[in-house]
């Protein structure tokens, strides 16, 4: 039996203003590009997890550090053209690092009072992180899924959390295998 996947669809104007809203809240020495991508990651996935819906909708591709958001550089692009955004590119320790910096108000309305405080608590814990190690917390089982450059689907984001199997569903497990041996086979 073949399954197809149906992946939501990007809604460009609620992921211009959550990335407008990450940046807001981040203090641009403490968010540059994979802080950025993995920030919306996690909270597309734990909205999908959460509600039955990703946050933004944005597709994430498998790339070498970690899951990125496909439509983010013309997105940034545009709140930069916009003047809502000021994206400078420095040298960081021999890498390139893009400082991004809100200089006026997010919409916020668009993203919901779930989605609003799933990305407070992504950016708490992403900023409190270095690149480094966020990046190695996003190769997880969803991430490994896929091949380089593949879309990681939303149905995984159920495998991001822990599951602890109870004793209740054991002895679930249990009746049902002494209820149809066919399962036992």
């Amino acid at each position: 039996m073949e399954f197809n996947i149906v992946e939501p669809k990007c809604d460009r104007l609620k992921l211009l203003d959550a990335v407008h809203y990450i940046c807001s809240r981040c203090d641009k020495s403490e968010l540059g590009n994979v802080k950025l991508h993995k920030i919306l990651y996690f909270a597309d996935m734990l909205h999908f997890a959460t509600s039955g819906k990703p946050l933004t909708g944005v597709q994430y591709l498998k790339q070498r550090f970690g899951p990125c958001a496909r439509q983010l550089s013309s997105v940034v692009e545009e709140l930069g053209r916009k003047g809502d955004l000021v994206i400078q590119r420095r040298d960081y320790f021999g890498f390139e690092k893009v400082d991004y910096e809100a200089v006026t108000k997010p919409k916020t309305e668009r993203l919901g009072n779930l989605g609003l405080s799933i990305l407070d608590d992504v950016i708490e814990f992403v900023c409190r992180r270095s690149a480094r190690e966020i990046s190695e917390l996003s190769h997880n089982a969803a991430w490994e899924a896929v091949n380089f450059g593949e879309v990681i689907h939303y149905d995984t984001a159920f495998w991001l959390q822990p599951v602890e199997v109870t004793d209740a569903d054991v002895a679930f497990a249990e009746s049902e295998l002494n209820r149809n041996p066919a399962f036992a086979a």
